[in-house]
């Protein structure tokens, strides 16, 4: 890593690479979290109350249908570009990973393994693409009741069929209780 990488663990930050005794934490996460946490808390409410009208089925229109529209609200009102991927994907034409979304991807589950806590798992670097600076941040999601719905060992047969109909290349299932269902991503230019 070179003295640009930045690490964001939990609430802590770190420059990695330097002995700076006290680093200033990089307005560029907070920022990011924020806006992650504006667009988790959108999702979570229109998949709340989906289940709540016409039960855990009704939950894949959201993912299909209102997901992508959140995202693309959150990019347009913040510039940053905000969605999320996997290394298990339900859906490959909107939230396959880059090759940098992967390498993270990874990370998070080995630092998962070692024990580390899932819901503090996150990630932020300064990168170059296409020859322009960019901030990349990536937050794990933990795998949560709401989730197993439709991302658990054990699915409802109509559920089972929905998402077999909306998706049916879909690789998003098998998940635990507190295992990394995927991460919000998110990136600007710098």
């Amino acid at each position: 890593m070179n003295k640009t990488t930045l690490v964001a663990a939990g609430c802590g930050l770190a420059l990695m690479g330097t002995l700076a005794a006290e680093t200033a934490p990089d307005p560029n996460v907070a920022e990011a979290k924020a806006i992650m946490k504006e667009f988790f808390a959108s999702l979570k409410g229109e998949l709340e109350a989906a289940i709540a009208a016409g039960g855990p089925a009704s939950a894949i229109l959201v993912c299909q249908a209102k997901a992508p529209g959140i995202a693309a609200e959150m990019s347009e009102k913040t510039g940053w570009n905000v969605g999320r991927t996997s290394l298990k994907l339900r859906n490959a034409k909107t939230n396959a990973p880059d090759e940098w979304e992967t390498r993270v991807l990874l990370d998070f589950e080995k630092r998962k393994a070692s024990g580390e806590d899932v819901t503090t798992i996150a990630y932020a670097e300064r990168v170059e693409v296409g020859g322009e600076p960019r901030f990349r941040f990536m937050k794990a999601i933990p795998t949560s009741e709401l989730c197993l719905n439709c991302h658990g060992a054990e699915i409802e047969p109509q559920v089972a069929a929905a998402i077999d109909a909306a998706y049916p290349e879909d690789e998003a299932r098998g998940f635990g209780l507190g295992d990394i269902r995927g991460a919000f991503t998110l990136s600007k230019p710098l």
